[in-house]
C-alpha cells in the first residue's frame, strides 16, 4: 500500500517520491484475535517474503517470542536470509495479540509505562513541491525556517532535526544556523545520512559547536570514520546506521565512536531487541533516542510503547509522521499535543485498521507502483557516492514527475 505525503522528501541518497510504501501484516490466532504489524517498502517482494514465513508461523504460540526469534532470525541461517525487518513486523503483531488477549497495552508487557506521552522532534526535510499543487517546497533558508515555524505552531515541537546531505555542506550549515537563530530556546540535530567525508564532518561539527545541539547524526560512514570525527568535534555523535545490532553495539562500547544510539523498532528487529539494547546503553551510560524509518500509525504505536518504558530516554524521538496526509488506522492520524504523542491506552498496540483506508491506499499502490528510495526524481542520472561530492543546486526549483 502507499500513503501520500504532503510533498516529496529529499535525502542524501535520493527521495521519498511523495508517498510512503508500507506493508501491513496481520497475524490471526485460532481463537479469533488479530495482531497488527508494519514494515517499510518492498511492495510485492515484501508480500512474498512474508508469505514465505507462513510455515514458521502456523501453529506457533505468539507468547513464545524468543522461540519465534530463533525460528526466523537464527544467526547462522541469517547469513543466507536476513529476516530482521520481517521478524520485527511479526513481533509487533504478536505483542499486539498478547496485549489483546490479556487486556493490557503493550507497554505493560514490557515493564510498564514510565511516561504517558513521548516527545518528538520536528523532522525537517528539503522537499520538492507537490507536482499537482505546486505547494510544499522547502529549498531556501527562508522556506526552511517558515516550515519549521509552522510545524512548531501546529504541533509544539521544541527540538528540530534537519535531514541534510542534499545541498553543499556550507549551504546546509547556513540553513542550520538560521534554525538556531530563529528558535534560540530549542535544541537542534543534523543528519546528512553519512554523506560527508570525515574531514568535512569535522569542519561542520566544529562550525556548529556553539549551538544548542542534541547531537550530530551520522555525519560520515562507519565506526572508524565516526571515531575520527568524535575525536575532533565537541558535539555528541549519534547513529542509526553503523550501530544497528548487538555486535556493533559491543564494538562501539569497546572502542567508543558514537555517543547516542538511535533505536529503530524495525532496524533492530522488534521492540524487545530495542529494550535490550537500551539496557546495555543504560549500563554504559550511552544516550538513546527512538528512531523513525517512515512509519504509519501501526509502527508509530510500537515507537510510542517503546518510548513509554525506557528510563534512559533523554532525547525527543524522531518521526516522519507529520509529513503524511493520512493514515490507515481508525480515527485517523494520531495527534501531537505540546510536541508529544500520547501512548495508546487500549489493549495491545492500541490501534486498529481502518479497512476502507487500507483498501483505498492498496488500490493507490496498484495504480502508482513503488519507487526507488535511492533515486532522485529531479536528478535521474545521479547516483550518490559515499562520501558525496555531487550536490543538488539550491538555486534551482524543480517539481519533477513522480512516476
Amino acid at each position: 500500500m502507499t500513503v501520500p505525503l504532503e510533498a516529496p522528501l529529499r535525502h542524501s541518497n535520493g527521495a521519498h517520491w511523495g508517498r510512503f510504501v508500507r506493508t501491513i501484516v496481520e497475524v490471526e490466532t485460532d481463537d479469533g484475535y488479530v495482531g497488527l504489524g508494519e514494515m517499510g517498502g518492498g511492495g510485492e517482494s515484501a508480500e512474498l517474503a512474508f508469505q514465505g514465513l507462513k510455515q514458521y508461523l502456523v501453529g506457533h504460540n505468539p507468547f513464545e517470542l524468543e522461540a519465534l526469534r530463533f525460528k526466523i532470525c537464527n544467526p547462522t541461517a541469517s547469513l543466507y536470509n536476513n529476516r530482521t525487518q520481517l521478524h520485527a513486523a511479526i513481533e509487533f503483531a504478536c505483542l499486539d495479540l498478547i496485549g489483546q488477549k490479556l487486556g493490557v497495552p503493550v507497554c505493560d508487557l514490557l515493564g510498564g509505562r514510565l511516561r504517558d506521552a513521548v516527545p518528538f522532534a520536528s523532522y525537517l526535510f528539503y522537499r520538492y513541491p507537490d507536482p499537482e499543487t505546486g505547494e510544499g517546497e522547502v529549498r531556501t533558508v527562508e522556506q526552511l525556517v517558515l516550515h519549521a515555524a509552522d510545524l512548531k505552531s501546529k504541533h509544539g515541537f521544541t527540538s528540530h532535526k534537519l535531514k541534510g546531505g542534499v545541498f553543499p555542506p556550507d549551504y546546509e550549515l547556513e540553513c542550520y544556523r538560521a534554525l538556531a537563530e530563529a528558535f534560540p530556546e530549542d535544541s537542534l540535530r543534523y543528519d546528512p545520512n553519512a554523506a560527508l567525508s570525515v574531514e568535512e564532518s569535522i569542519r561542520f561539527g566544529q562550525a556548529i559547536a556553539d549551538l544548542r545541539n542534541d547531537y550530530l547524526e551520522d555525519p560520515t560512514w562507519g565506526l572508524n570514520g565516526m571515531r575520527r570525527v568524535r575525536s575532533m568535534v565537541g558535539v555528541p555523535l549519534a547513529t542509526n546506521t553503523v550501530v544497528v545490532n548487538f555486535e556493533q553495539l559491543a564494538a562501539n562500547i569497546l572502542d567508543l565512536a558514537v555517543d547516542v544510539i538511535l533505536l529503530d523498532t524495525t532496524f533492530w528487529g522488534g521492540i524487545r531487541p530495542c529494550i535490550k539494547a537500551a539496557g546495555v546503553c543504560e549500563t554504559f551510560q550511552l544516550g538513546i533516542a527512538v528512531h523513525s524509518s517512515g512509519e504509519l500509525g501501526i509502527q508509530l504505536a510500537t515507537m510510542l510503547h517503546l518510548g513509554a518504558v525506557l528510563p534512559n530516554l533523554a532525547f525527543a524521538a524522531d518521526a516522519h509522521y507529520h509529513h503524511l496526509r493520512d493514515d490507515v488506522i481508525e480515527g485517523g492520524p494520531l495527534r501531537y499535543e505540546g510536541g508529544a504523542i500520547r501512548v495508546p491506552d487500549g489493549p495491545g498496540l492500541g490501534v486498529r485498521l481502518d479497512r476502507e483506508k487500507l483498501r483505498q491506499y492498496s488500490e493507490l499502490y496498484r495504480e502508482l507502483g513503488g519507487y526507488q528510495y535511492d533515486r532522485d526524481p529531479g536528478r535521474p542520472d545521479w547516483f550518490a557516492l559515499v562520501p558525496n561530492e555531487r550536490w543538488a543546486d539550491p538555486n534551482v526549483s524543480l517539481a519533477p514527475p513522480l512516476r
